[in-house]
């Protein structure tokens, strides 16, 4: 059992990460400088794990600061979730991603190189794929970026890929998320956007307890079941299942490897209205509004590498992400603010 650092460990992933590496037996060690979270989330995982995990208040970009960190803490794993996350904002603020994203990446390497930690996992995304793979997207598909975001997650993944070749000692796991969605199932914890979320489920979530009007369907000509886009939803706790099984790979002294993290079964934005009507019992208006540029009609992953590495099979439904997301949102209408 070990010491793991997670960057951004209060975040939505972190969050519901650190639940399942302390039910696994690990010790997680939060780390994070709150500017999209909060540390009110260490109380939460307690109420759910009978652990309260350390949290560290500290930015990532302050190597100095890591190096202690993992030193004083005897981390024998990193999870890297400290990053920026929003396509609009970053096509806004691009020097604002790159360096976060990208310089925290640097700092966070630097730290483990200085403090002899040799296992990371990287928190990245189905956004390296662009918009020119065709589903279901593959591990060996090429890169591309269509926004800054997309473009600061291909070049953490070339960033570790290089640094690994010149540290032998280096192992590295590379998770390529596709549409995280949903809550622990207590309620407890679950994704809190700051102002107007960028995703289809917080939307819908905050459409259906009111604190929205009604959710905009960006085009209803794609040619999929129903006309809208599809795309390949997990819920978070498989996610964060995924990401123990990684930690544990590399520590088992595995090698090196870059997986996709999603279901293979894409699901319509449609499709994902009808379902969370179901499990909410709310009406959820919407309109159809105008294609956005940069959208495709499908992604969805091919998972059978991470089946075939880590073992990991996706459980929970659509149906039980959007069971666990009302639970959150209704129980927690604006998030960890009244907590």
């Amino acid at each position: 059992m070990a010491n793991i650092l997670l960057t951004g460990g209060t975040g939505y992933i972190g969050a519901h990460t650190a639940v399942v590496l302390i039910e696994s037996g690990h010790t997680p060690i939060l780390l994070d400088n709150f500017s999209n979270s909060t540390p009110k989330v260490a109380e939460r995982i307690q109420v759910i794990t009978g652990v309260k995990p350390m949290v560290i208040e500290q930015d990532v970009l302050d190597t100095a600061a890591l190096v202690d960190v993992l030193n004083t803490h005897d981390i024998q794993a990193v999870i890297h979730f400290a990053a920026h996350k929003a396509v609009g904002e970053s096509v806004e603020k691009p020097l604002s991603y790159y360096q976060n994203n990208v310089m925290g990446t640097l700092s966070v390497l630097a730290a483990m190189a200085q403090a002899g930690v040799h296992h990371i996992v990287l928190s990245s995304s189905a956004t390296v794929y662009g918009e020119n793979g065709v589903p279901p997207m593959s591990e060996d598909a090429p890169l591309s970026a269509t926004n800054p975001y997309g473009q600061t997650k291909v070049m953490m993944e070339q960033i570790i890929r290089d640094v690994a070749v010149a540290d032998k000692t280096l192992r590295y796991a590379m998770l390529r998320y596709f549409n995280p969605v949903g809550a622990h199932p207590s309620g407890q914890i679950g994704e809190h956007p700051r102002g107007i979320p960028n995703n289809l489920m917080p939307y819908v979530q905050q459409v259906a307890i009111g604190l929205r009007e009604k959710l905009s369907v960006f085009g209803n000509d794609y040619p999929t079941a129903d006309g809208t886009g599809e795309r390949d939803y997990i819920h978070v706790m498989d996610l964060a299942r995924g990401h123990v099984l990684a930690v544990n790979h590399l520590l088992a002294g595995n090698d090196s490897f870059t997986v996709n993290l999603g279901t293979g079964k894409p699901v319509t934005v449609l499709q994902m209205v009808q379902a969370f009507e179901q499990a909410s019992g709310k009406p959820i208006a919407y309109t159809i509004a105008p294609r956005r540029a940069g959208d495709v009609a499908s992604v969805y992953a091919n998972p059978q590498l991470a089946r075939q590495l880590l073992g990991f099979e996706t459980e929970y439904t659509i149906s039980d992400m959007c069971r666990d997301a009302w639970v959150w949102q209704s129980r927690n209408p604006n998030g960890y603010d009244e907590a």
